[in-house]
């Protein structure tokens, strides 16, 4: 079951543990930063577990995050409009808390 919806705002883990030794799939430049549920793709063998031959674990679900692209790179001069989506495991991801009106 998805623990995230399409359309909510999540942010991918700036830090994930290194042990044990892992063969991560998240892109660097993408993490800490925030983005929303553009779909969910279903639950797929973790390609992290995967790497080291262990078949038998859950399935986590794998989500399409779509990130606006001001938002990922430093000085982007692009459109405000123009996006960058990844496909990315849920145990990489946290809620992003929705901002109160005062």
């Amino acid at each position: 079951m998805a623990r995230f919806s399409v359309g909510e705002k999540v942010r991918v883990r700036a830090a994930f543990p290194p042990t044990p030794p892992t063969h991560v799939r998240t892109p660097y430049y993408i993490r800490g930063r925030a983005g929303t549920v553009e779909r969910i793709c279903g639950a797929f063998g973790n390609p992290e577990e995967l790497a080291f031959g262990r078949r038998y674990g859950p399935k986590p679900t794998l989500y399409r995050i779509r990130f606006r692209q001001i938002d990922v790179w430093d000085g982007y001069q692009g459109d405000a409009e123009d996006c960058i989506e990844i496909e990315i495991y849920e145990f990489w991801l946290e809620p992003v808390e929705q901002e109160r009106a005062a």
